[in-house]
């Protein structure tokens, strides 16, 4: 029995690498999704990279803070609810 034939992918004139669509569905890579590429054994890895790095709740509560007292749950959504009729008149 022979070894199945491998994806293969392919690099333009331009030199942008074209990937199999079953290894970009694999892994949920869509047009657009940034990959880092590093030497690796002769080869290269490919990494997706992300704009920001992954963070905890932890880290990022309390970082909008809010001067003046707590609003009611009635007042976030007439508030939410006048941003949306703004937005709808453009």
């Amino acid at each position: 029995m022979s070894d199945p034939i491998q994806p293969a992918a392919f690099v333009s004139k331009e030199g942008h690498i074209i990937l199999p669509n079953a290894i970009c569905d694999a892994l949920g890579w869509v047009p657009g999704t940034r990959l880092a590429i590093e030497y690796a054994r002769g080869g290269l890895l490919l990494k997706q990279t992300f704009a920001f790095a992954p963070s905890a709740i932890d880290t990022l509560f309390g970082s909008l803070r809010h001067a003046g007292p707590a609003l009611s749950v009635e007042a976030m959504h007439a508030a939410i609810d006048r941003e949306a009729g703004d937005r709808s008149d453009d």
